[in-house]
């Protein structure tokens, strides 16, 4: 039966001419790799990060307004020590009410966009 299978990725807005801070927070801060944009697509700006079988999209909004409530939502191994890490890098971590025994925390990138941090399942 045919099904929707994965995310192949998410997209979050960050004002005009804000390339080079957002790879500085999500690549620089949160440590996400970034990957080359297709070609055809470099014209608009923007940059992209590789993060498992997902991708996130970072892109330029004419009339930006941070999402405070829509948010990619990260899996964290050794979640502890990355949000006190976070911290050490100037971030301010939140924590949230755990789901299904998971931790969770909250941050915002420097546009004001929501991030939510969840922790890797324990085995």
């Amino acid at each position: 039966m045919p099904r929707i299978a994965d995310i192949d990725h998410v997209q979050v807005a960050v004002p005009p001419g804000a390339d080079e801070a957002a790879r500085a927070f999500y690549g620089g801060v949160l440590g996400l790799r970034e990957v080359p944009k297709p070609a055809p697509l470099n014209a608009s700006g923007g940059v992209w990060f590789q993060l498992g079988s997902s991708q996130l999209h970072i892109g330029a909004e004419q009339g930006f307004a941070p999402n405070k409530k829509a948010h990619p939502a990260f899996v964290v191994e050794e979640f502890e020590a990355y949000c006190a890490l976070l911290r050490d890098r100037g971030v301010a971590v939140r924590e949230e009410v755990q789901v299904y025994g998971r931790r969770r925390a909250g941050i915002e990138d420097p546009f004001g966009n929501r991030v939510e941090l969840i922790e890797a399942a324990r085995p």
